[in-house]
């Protein structure tokens, strides 16, 4: 989607416009183990990959997610490892990246919200979410 990144749900003004063509919706296959990382990788490499299975998208990941996650973080890797940096390589890495939704911009263009469970790290920070969520459904109520 071009333009500008979508605002989440709860921060847009507009509730009854439609958000687009409806979804055509397929079965997904049975949740795939992702491949191990390669024990060669760069850090930096590895820990991304890593990070991609500890992350909320993941669950929408199919085979050919991974597969493309794999190579994506080798291309990283050999990025990394080179004495010379690519900007071409990194600019495919990074779009790449952008296609397996690990930023929270291109999870907007997908108009995919991951929410966080109450309680989380932040206690404070969770009671004062739940506080203007309580006070949203009272003026809604109204």
């Amino acid at each position: 989607m071009p333009g500008p990144v979508p605002k989440r749900s709860d921060r847009r003004r507009r509730r009854n416009k439609s958000d687009g063509p409806d979804l055509v919706k397929a079965s997904g296959g049975t949740a795939p183990e992702p491949p191990p990382a390669a024990e060669d990788w760069h850090p930096i490499a590895a820990d991304w990959y890593a990070s991609l299975a500890e992350s909320g998208q993941s669950q929408f990941y199919e085979a050919s997610d991974w597969a493309t996650a794999y190579y994506v973080a080798e291309a990283m890797n050999r990025n990394l490892i080179s004495g010379r940096f690519s900007a071409q390589l990194f600019q495919s890495v990074m779009s790449a990246m952008t296609d397996l939704l690990t930023t929270e911009g291109a999870r907007r263009r997908a108009r995919v919200e991951l929410e966080r469970e109450a309680g989380g790290e932040d206690p404070a920070e969770a009671a004062r979410v739940t506080l203007m969520e309580t006070y949203r459904r009272a003026a809604a109520d109204k």
